[in-house]
């Protein structure tokens, strides 16, 4: 296994101008960016909530990558859009899931079957047309730069460590400090559009 924060260097390096959704990463995410304008955390939305806001944008901004970094508590909130992506079939679109096996930010719960789930198997059945999964980070930082330099929808499982967050949601240290309006308003900025 590796720490989500190994994982999410491990990208760094590739980012270019792509459009990064940090997903349940987010609070680590903040930390490397070098590109916030480019960046589009929501916080905590709705599990689930992560992957189609995420696959809306790369329908919207064709021309440019859009990487989200998901979480199994979402993606099985919401397995139905990764048929949906895959039949669209961006191919700016790179789906990372960052898999700790518990629903962290809920107090640690263990997620049901969790380590017999093949989350790479299931998005190739859905129908993307590349899969991957990685449990080791030195696999990962050999790999990811030819992952993303082929096109989309590709999707990479990443095992990582659990991080639990116990402290009630109501009193938790905020990683995004932007606004809703900063956040569309850099957005729009950075992509040149009304």
């Amino acid at each position: 296994m590796m720490r989500i924060a190994e994982a999410l260097e491990a990208f760094s390096p590739h980012r270019g101008d792509a459009i990064v959704v940090p997903g349940r990463g987010g609070k680590f995410w903040t930390a490397l960016t070098a590109n916030e304008k480019l960046d589009v955390p929501l916080g905590d939305p709705a599990m689930g909530g992560h992957a189609g806001f995420a696959f809306g944008l790369a329908l919207a901004q064709p021309k440019r990558k859009v990487v989200l970094f998901d979480s199994e508590g979402d993606i099985l909130m919401s397995l139905g859009m990764l048929t949906t992506i895959a039949e669209q079939a961006p191919a700016n679109f790179y789906h990372f899931l960052l898999d700790n096996e518990v629903y962290a930010t809920t107090g640690g719960q263990p997620v049901p079957n969790a380590k017999k789930v093949a989350y790479d198997q299931i998005a190739l059945g859905c129908g993307y047309p590349r899969a991957h999964a990685y449990s080791e980070i030195g696999d990962l930082q050999r790999e990811i730069g030819g992952i993303l330099s082929k096109p989309g929808p590709v999707f990479v499982a990443l095992k990582v460590y659990p991080e639990i967050e116990n402290e009630p949601i109501g009193r938790r240290r905020r990683w995004q400090t932007r606004t809703r309006d900063q956040v569309l308003g850099d957005l729009k900025g950075s992509l040149a559009i009304g």
